[in-house]
């Protein structure tokens, strides 16, 4: 449903909703009043192109909400790699092209570091827990400098047994049960975050933990994408009352921001108990809470949510994120069984068939790490990454930049540029590779599969993109080398034992996933 049919249909069914629908009208006449905007752009700089709209409601007929990535793509090419409309009054900018996001998120940001504060995601479903949403700030900032301590390139290195001994255990599970394969992935990257985490070692089956983190992951990945809710366009929605009807979307909210407290309570509140009766396993949140002040500082409040913040954002980029791209390399196997092939001619050039690769392993294996570029760039875990918001009006290339726009850089179409990829929706890992090795002259996927931009001084030495990325690439590695040391990836078969044809097929929301196909063994 699109948000303009959304719209309509509140009006018709339930007339009170008339009172705020014309209060955003009123609002939005204000806004667009001719004086509003002479100081604002004194030079009458035009907007970057893009769908004109109607008045007052803009492009809300054209603005997508399923795989918009997909349809900004397709703008891109009728309007240039940077395109710009508005809806209900909100201003959008998508940029399709690495000069754009580098000239406006890195270069410029200053005036684009801000994030959009959608009433949906972070007020109703309380997800400010995740410091990837939050604006930039003080808080923000000691989010995201207390996450680096523990997840920068130096600090991994220590999570590696733990990494290495999910594989095996996955491997022993894909024995048992190969057709539960998507559940096996789900479950090893779920056990591998909460054992860093927390120091809890999961159950085999049915596990709690792992079932409230992966439906706050849903709630996040419906709710990512600016839009997606009509309360997001129209925020005065928030305050009407979930027995109201038409508002559906306040149980959903309700349903995931339990998700999203008990992931960050539950397990924290766990790992204290357990420091106070000595039992504790060492973990990140055992490092974060033997630095907290004592209960009587009236700091302490304060630095405890920070510290249960940390611990819980590390399930939410070092889980579910994971767990999509591993999924796509499965689909990937299957369909192109030449680079298995070839990937396996690797290990066993090197392990010789007698055991497991290791992490020592991994700088004689090349094609390995080819197949975890490619496998990023192949299918995006989050396509438009988080949104950024303009903190002040902007000329840039002759167009005038109102304070407020929501900017997306789509990663997608950076990654998918026929240009820079041949054959770019073929998933070929030797793209990567020249005389047998990394080639560092390819574009990586690392330029649009983390996300885009700064966040001021703080990124001059971490970089912007996902903090979580080191922990991401050495899981993958991990899993990627221990099951083709020892498994073929195959279709599924029919009833008459034929490979059914596949077609990769993922899901539209923020994060990506793999649509499963319903039948026979993979593996």
């Amino acid at each position: 449903m699109t948000i303009i049919t959304e719209l309509t249909t509140l009006v018709a069914t339930y007339p009170v909703y008339a009172t705020v629908i014309g209060a955003l009208a009123y609002t939005l006449v204000v806004k667009k009043l001719p004086w509003k905007w002479l100081n604002r752009n004194p030079k009458r700089l035009p907007s970057p192109p893009g769908p004109k709209g109607y008045p007052l409601i803009g492009s809300v007929f054209e603005m997508p909400t399923e795989r918009s990535w997909i349809v900004y793509d397709q703008w891109f090419k009728k309007y240039g790699d940077m395109v710009y409309f508005e809806a209900l009054g909100q201003p959008f900018l998508v940029l399709g092209s690495l000069k754009r996001t580098g000239d406006l998120l890195e270069k410029r940001s200053s005036k684009y570091s801000d994030r959009l504060w959608l009433p949906m995601l972070i007020e109703l479903m309380e997800s400010d827990f995740n410091f990837g949403m939050l604006p930039y700030g003080q808080w923000w900032r000691r989010h995201r400098r207390s996450f680096k301590d523990h997840f920068n390139p130096e600090a991994i290195v220590n999570y590696r047994p733990i990494q290495l001994r999910s594989a095996r255990s996955f491997l022993h599970r894909l024995l048992i049960s190969p057709e539960r394969f998507l559940d096996h992935i789900t479950h090893t990257f779920g056990a591998t975050i909460m054992s860093v985490a927390y120091g809890i070692t999961v159950k085999e089956s049915g596990d709690p933990y792992l079932a409230t983190g992966h439906e706050s992951q849903k709630g996040a990945a419906a709710a990512g994408i600016p839009g997606s809710f009509l309360v997001d366009m129209v925020p005065a929605l928030k305050y009407v009352p979930s027995w109201f009807p038409g508002a559906g979307f306040k149980k959903k909210a309700a349903h995931w921001r339990q998700a999203n407290q008990d992931l960050a309570r539950i397990p924290f509140k766990y790992v204290e108990q357990q420091m106070e009766n000595g039992t504790a396993v060492p973990c990140v949140a055992t490092k974060l809470i033997e630095k907290l002040p004592d209960k009587s500082d009236p700091k302490y409040a304060e630095e405890r949510k920070l510290a249960e913040d940390v611990a819980a954002v590390s399930y939410v980029g070092g889980a579910d994120t994971t767990i999509s791209t591993v999924q796509a390399f499965f689909m990937a196997m299957a369909l192109y069984p030449e680079a298995q092939k070839k990937a396996q001619a690797q290990l066993d050039s090197v392990l010789g068939g007698k055991r497991l690769p290791d992490f020592n392993d991994r700088p004689s294996l090349p094609y390995i790490n080819a197949m975890i570029k490619e496998s990023l760039r192949w299918n995006q875990v989050a396509p438009l990454a988080v949104a950024h918001v303009s903190s002040e009006d902007d000329e840039y290339d002759g167009y005038f930049i109102p304070r407020g726009t929501i900017v997306m850089g789509n990663g997608w179409t950076i990654l998918h540029d026929p240009e820079e990829f041949q054959d770019p929706y073929t998933y070929n890992p030797d793209r990567y590779l020249k005389d047998g090795q990394l080639n560092p002259n390819v574009r990586g996927p690392e330029a649009a599969a983390f996300g885009f931009g700064r966040r001021l001084w703080v990124n001059l030495t971490f970089g912007s993109m996902c903090p979580g990325r080191h922990m991401n690439d050495s899981g993958l590695y991990c899993l990627f080398s221990s099951i083709l040391s020892v498994f073929d990836i195959k279709p599924p078969v029919d009833e008459s034992g034929n490979p059914v044809q596949l077609k990769p097929e993922f899901t539209s929301d923020y994060l990506t996933w793999l649509v499963p196909v319903q039948d026979k063994d993979w593996t």
